[in-house]
């Protein structure tokens, strides 16, 4: 986009690329380099895209809008969830500063892509096709890929689910399907048996790439990191997760209502007073010796719902929480 006649052709084509877009937008996630969240041109697409697919199911593209600007000056470079609001309707998306898109390629080229279940769906069909058929021309064969010596050899080609006869590097692998929420279950309720060390060395990078909302510090007690001279001497690059401070976890907008009205009140007087949604964002404004841990853990099952995006628009409040319960139990 560099002349003025590049965005007429863009406001000229944009409802039909709206269109084209939508089911890339809600399923796979998108990033924005070189544009601004001002720009008209964006700001009309995702009004559009919004429009498709209606307020009640705006969520869908939580996580999927990723925006990379450049920080301003005397800023740090930092990740976060945020909203543009465009007619009244509220877009979430990830808004990532930074003024070197390095480690932002480096992120990118280390994703490793998700096969959609309905192409592995298909590649069944067609192979329970050919199993069942009679026909000569219908052929399948089950050999090493290190046998076939020739492409000619063959007429289509596929492996879903290679696996080792390691016991542990089998087990490992079932490890790329825990998420965020699934830690936070284990955080509040203690029944998952993860082993910490494949949650510390494969899970929590792999699901913090893009927020901070992740518990650590359990599953770092259970390896032996018990303070910050252990931790800076088991060599781990966590510092995302582990090296927050309280404030970290506080949402700036509902700072001057929570001073205002609850500041002299108990965490249980905010719980029985205001909506869950409402405490979730004031409990984090207590201090440190005013936060009942068994209270908010509590709270949090009691409103363990709210902790998924696709139902809740406070999830990432809740998130957070459940983030700062585990570094208040289990933290240094």
């Amino acid at each position: 986009m560099l002349t003025n006649e590049d965005y007429a052709q863009f406001n000229e084509r944009n409802a039909y690329l709206a269109a084209k877009l939508i089911t890339i937008f809600v399923e796979h996630p998108i990033v924005f380099l070189g544009y601004s969240l001002s720009d008209q041109n964006i700001s009309s697409l995702l009004r559009a895209i919004s429009l498709c697919i209606g307020k009640e199911n705006i969520e869908q593209l939580r996580q999927n809008l990723i925006f990379v600007q450049r920080q301003a000056d005397g800023e740090d470079a930092n990740i976060s969830d945020t909203y543009i609001t465009i007619d009244g309707v509220q877009i979430p998306l990830v808004l990532v500063k930074s003024n070197n898109w390095i480690p932002i390629f480096e992120a990118l080229r280390a994703t490793k892509r998700k096969i959609p279940a309905r192409v592995l769906r298909y590649c069944k069909e067609q192979m329970y096709e050919l199993v069942q058929s009679s026909e000569p021309e219908k052929k399948l064969c089950v050999v090493d890929i290190d046998a076939i010596d020739r492409k000619e050899d063959i007429e289509f080609l596929v492996g879903v689910g290679v696996a080792s006869h390691q016991e542990n590097i089998v087990a490992g692998i079932g490890y790329a399907a825990v998420e965020t929420k699934d830690l936070i279950v284990d955080v509040l309720h203690e029944k998952a048996s993860y082993d910490a060390r494949q949650i510390i060395d494969n899970v929590i990078p792999r699901v913090g790439r893009y927020t901070q909302n992740v518990p650590a510090f359990k599953y770092l007690r259970q390896i032996g990191i018990d303070s910050n001279d252990a931790y800076e001497k088991s060599g781990l690059a966590l510092d995302k997760w582990v090296k927050r401070d309280l404030k970290d976890f506080r949402v700036k907008m509902y700072s001057a209502p929570f001073f205002r009205k609850y500041r002299h009140q108990t965490m249980r007087d905010v719980i029985d007073g205001c909506t869950p949604e409402n405490a979730s964002a004031y409990i984090p404004f207590f201090s440190r010796d005013k936060i009942d841990l068994e209270l908010l853990r509590q709270f949090l099952i009691d409103n363990e719902e709210k902790l998924d995006y696709s139902t809740s628009s406070y999830a990432s409040n809740f998130r957070k929480l459940a983030t700062l319960y585990d570094k208040l139990k289990w933290g240094w």
